[in-house]
């Protein structure tokens, strides 16, 4: 029996088609022995297969296969790669030592279609609501997102050079204007949150920090081929506005599409209308404050990848201010009884009884290890969801060659057949929680900070123009 399972877990050989290999990457000294790299892989592997998939069903989730490599084809590979790795990820080296790496399919290209145009974006949507919890200790928290926070403390260290106009809670809102409003800021600051690749290669999008595509017209060039096989429309900056407008209809209108149902609609979570459906630092918002209009209402469908993703979001209903003492409860549970941490499945098996817990969502705290655990469990899977990444591969076809078993999207002069995958869902580690308890901190009170400081200069300008203006009457 022994042997038998032993089989079981044995990588497969690299198989004979067009793939991604990905290698573990660690931090100098700390490297891994290869029965541990093969568990770490296999982990994720099962993670996919028996905890995402259950949120995100079948068709958005290709969670690989663990192989074993030859030797030497590893090095080679390594040596090929390093110069061509970006400065900011040569912290960590890449494991070329175990022979073990993980197998995914190519998700810039439709697996069913061959010798085709292709054209796919990949979208990291980042956090869609703002949290709601009795726990947080700062109002600012909910009224502005997470995401438009971390924007100014992230220009501030140099990471970007000026503040993105997306906010996440406008393209989770299910409004199309909001939506294009959010697409539309992603094309023109798309830093690490928006790649286009054509034919598998990245056209659009952040290489590294200092190395952008950001060239809109070149980026209408690639695509206008397309969107507009044979109209003749001219270059210019009428012609990339239409390319770009076409673009951010398909965006909007394959995320809103609903092809399958899956267990994440079934979900029991607390609904987003508990807290604000927008966020104050939202630009699309103040343009409306401006404007003096009312703030424009929708939601998503039901069963969108959109839906499914907000959905394992909020897992998260405790904000990371209330998990963070249940993870110290948690480890000092740990230091007192060490051998407990496999039984407790910290670090796996993900399997049936795992996912089970996800789903309790009582949040009476009755003092217990095991209630701990299970919201930082789900804290975990909801930040993995906040970081994953939404990838959308398309090919034109005519209508005579689309399948009616092939989702369709339509445009004014073309259509394509397309599919969804979400990618990225690597379980967040449980040591990493005292990190983003220091970095909230961190992201929250350098944005008060930096807005009270704007806020005193301007008022301080105004003051001054009063004094400017301010008449003295003499008593005659």
């Amino acid at each position: 029996m022994a042997v038998s399972r032993r089989r079981q877990q044995e990588p497969r050989r690299l198989p004979q088609r067009c793939v991604v290999l990905r290698f573990l990457k660690f931090p100098p000294n700390r490297n891994k022995t290869p029965e541990e790299i093969f568990h770490h892989l296999q982990n994720i592997v099962y993670f996919g297969k028996h905890i995402m998939k259950h949120f995100f069903g079948e068709k958005y989730v290709h969670h690989g296969e663990v192989v074993q490599l030859p030797f030497n084809f590893v090095k080679q590979l390594c040596l090929k790669i390093q110069s061509e790795r970006p400065e900011s990820r040569c912290n960590k080296e890449m494991d070329a030592l175990s022979g073990y790496a993980l197998c995914l399919p190519n998700l810039t290209k439709l697996h069913f279609v061959e010798h085709r145009p292709m054209l796919c974006v990949e979208i990291k949507p980042k956090c869609g609501f703002l949290p709601f919890s009795s726990h947080i200790s700062q109002e600012i928290k909910h009224k502005v997102c997470r995401y438009c926070m971390h924007q100014h403390l992230k220009v501030a260290k140099g990471k970007w050079k000026q503040l993105s106009k997306y906010c996440p809670l406008d393209l989770f809102s299910g409004n199309k204007q909001r939506m294009h409003f959010a697409l539309k800021s992603l094309l023109q600051e798309a830093q690490n949150n928006l790649k286009i690749f054509k034919n598998g290669e990245l056209i659009y999008g952040c290489k590294d920090n200092d190395d952008t595509f950001s060239d809109l017209n070149e980026l209408a060039h690639h695509l206008k081929p397309f969107f507009f096989p044979s109209n003749g429309l001219v270059s210019g900056p009428h012609c990339t506005r239409t390319v770009l407008k076409e673009l951010i209809h398909v965006i909007t209108t394959v995320l809103l599409s609903t092809t399958e149902a899956c267990k994440a609609g079934d979900m029991k979570t607390v609904p987003s209308s508990q807290g604000r459906s927008y966020c104050e630092a939202s630009a699309f918002s103040k343009e409306l404050v401006k404007n003096g209009k009312n703030k424009t209402e929708s939601g998503l469908p039901k069963g969108c990848v959109l839906y499914k993703t907000l959905q394992v979001q909020m897992l998260d209903m405790l904000d990371i201010e209330g998990v963070y003492p249940l993870h110290n409860r948690v480890e000092q549970y740990l230091e007192e009884f060490p051998k407990e941490r496999n039984m407790l499945q910290i670090d796996g098996p993900y399997d049936e009884s795992f996912y089970e817990k996800l789903l309790d969502l009582s949040c009476e705290d009755d003092g217990t290890v095991g209630y701990a655990l299970r919201k930082v469990q789900q804290y975990r899977v909801a930040m993995t969801a906040k970081d994953c990444s939404i990838m959308i591969a398309l090919s034109p076809c005519q209508q005579d060659e689309c399948s009616e078993q092939r989702p369709v999207v339509l445009t004014s002069k073309s259509r394509f057949i397309f599919s969804l995958s979400v990618l990225d869902l690597d379980l967040k580690p449980y040591e990493s929680i005292h990190h983003q308890y220091r970095l909230d901190e961190k992201i929250v009170n350098y944005y008060l900070k930096n807005t009270q400081a704007k806020d005193d200069s301007l008022m301080s300008n105004l003051l001054k123009e009063n004094e400017d203006c301010t008449l003295v009457l003499h008593k005659m």
